[in-house]
């Protein structure tokens, strides 16, 4: 069977009310090549039986890749995903990130050999979260500043992410002041400059995680693209009470190593060597 062109990977932890609404995004979009690879965190049943029946009523390939509650160890699992992925062209997303139509489509066309592309995310406050329907997401809606605004959403700069387009999205692409990193909710790459540099550094946990892997991407020689006004995903709202100040210090120290040293392998990444 002929490998997808794009695998979306889709990082989740017991959220099955946001990961449901994210999975529906993933049928209306324009582009129809693509596999979706659940990096799933350690969540109970109620998600499971989610991905199974969400899996068998939609056409296109769901993996569902699970290993059991032990803390916060997102890069662990994004690296058992990445090794399940057919597809050469790999997107990472959180299931917390409603896709726009267009989604998957823009990150195709943007794709290039020796780059890897960085999106952002429009934030939505909890009220509107909880709001969009599955019919909100085909029709639109929750990706219209109007319907945003007729449920209470405030105007700002950051709308742009929204209502921008063509000649405008390029020029806010090019001017943000927002550093082009590899982003765990909005970020693509060529599976082998991810396997080259070993995956996600296992050690690590929330705080940075994402970034330290860009990072030794930069080191490779691999450059960034911004998409964020291009690549649009809508953030659900949710706590973060899995963050805890010592994993910020102890990413904050692995990063500050990658960098100084100009680090482009982790020893604890997807490849273990001995001394790890």
């Amino acid at each position: 069977m002929k490998a997808p062109e794009i695998s979306v990977v889709i990082s989740t932890y017991n959220s099955p009310e946001w990961l449901k609404k994210v999975l529906y995004s993933y049928q209306f979009q324009t582009f129809a090549d693509f596999e979706v690879v659940i990096a799933d965190d350690g969540s109970n049943e109620e998600t499971k039986q989610l991905i199974d029946k969400f899996t068998a009523q939609v056409d296109f390939p769901v993996k569902h890749v699970w290993h059991e509650d032990n803390g916060f160890q997102k890069t662990i699992i994004l690296n058992k995903a990445l090794v399940e992925c057919d597809a050469d062209y790999v997107l990472f997303t959180d299931g917390d990130c409603v896709a726009r139509y267009d989604f998957l489509q823009t990150h195709i066309d943007h794709r290039a050999k020796g780059i890897f592309l960085s999106g952002g995310y429009f934030k939505l406050p909890m009220s509107i979260s909880k709001l969009i329907t599955k019919e909100d997401i085909e029709k639109r809606h929750c990706f219209d500043i109007d319907w945003l605004k007729a449920n209470g959403f405030k105007s700002s700069f950051k709308n742009n992410k929204i209502t921008a387009s063509g000649t405008k999205a390029k020029l806010l692409n090019f001017f943000t002041p927002t550093r082009a990193s590899w982003n765990g909710h909005n970020s693509s790459g060529w599976k082998a400059d991810i396997l080259a540099v070993n995956g996600f550094d296992e050690r690590m946990q929330y705080g940075g995680e994402d970034r330290e892997l860009g990072e030794r991407l930069f080191n490779l020689g691999i450059k960034s693209k911004q998409i964020r006004y291009s690549a649009i995903c809508v953030h659900l709202d949710h706590a973060r009470g899995y963050v805890k100040p010592e994993m910020i210090q102890k990413n904050l120290a692995i990063r500050a190593t990658t960098k100084k040293e100009k680090r482009v392998w982790t020893d604890y990444g997807i490849k273990k060597s001995a001394k790890s």
